[in-house]
């Protein structure tokens, strides 16, 4: 049952509240946070009865258990609204992943970095992903190279969130806007409605040339 004992412990997090404080004394604490003193607990009753307010146990473990006179109720509304607030937050991250070529030409590279530009102005990280076929395995450096060259060309507007690693055939990196540049976007609403449901990733589609460089490729 929620607020029992288990051999002389507290098996959850709820404090206990008004007549489920089970000790003969607490150290008191005012609805305005005025240090009381050592009451007895009928007196504490007594004094959050008379304010419309319950007597909470804030420190079970403390000798007398330290009890806070306020609006339960109230303060359980506040905290609920605060964590929904921080799942709120955290649910407006939007991944999008970039794919690129090692050999990737000028003017290709130029569009996916634009495209990177504008995904990180809109608040959302960017997963580089560096695709390698066949024998472009053997020179890694080529991907690297291309990830460092992204991520100086967006120093102003991001920073590296994880350094360029292999993973099988890829080589990934991750950048993330500024913080400035993150509240900008939260403050002009960029992200889209529909992505603020939870964590996305979404997946630019590759040029034309690029098309074209995997079709010899293959």
């Amino acid at each position: 049952m929620p607020g029992s004992d288990k051999e002389g412990g507290r098996i959850d997090r709820e404090p206990r509240v008004n007549e489920r404080i089970l000790v003969s004394e607490v150290r008191l604490i005012g609805a305005d946070g005025e240090q009381i003193g050592i009451t007895p607990l009928a007196e504490a009753l007594r004094q959050a009865r008379e304010r419309n307010m319950d007597l909470v146990e804030v420190a079970a473990n403390a000798r007398p258990p330290v009890c806070r006179i306020m609006d339960y109720g109230k303060y359980k509304y506040q905290q609920a609204v605060k964590a929904k607030e921080a799942r709120k937050r955290q649910s407006h991250i939007v991944v999008k992943e970039m794919k690129m070529r090692p050999k990737i030409d000028k003017h290709d590279y130029c569009t996916k970095s634009r495209h990177v530009e504008r995904f990180l102005r809109e608040g959302s990280k960017v997963k580089a992903t560096i695709m390698f076929r066949g024998r472009e395995i053997a020179h890694q450096e080529l991907g690297r190279r291309l990830l460092d060259r992204l991520a100086a060309d967006m120093k102003d507007i991001a920073y590296v969130e994880s350094a360029p690693n292999a993973e099988g055939r890829n080589m990934i990196m991750v950048l993330a806007p500024h913080k400035e540049l993150l509240q900008q976007a939260k403050r002009s609403d960029s992200v889209a409605p529909s992505l603020a449901g939870g964590t996305q990733t979404s997946t630019a589609r590759p040029t034309e040339g690029e098309d074209e460089q995997e079709a010899r490729a293959g």
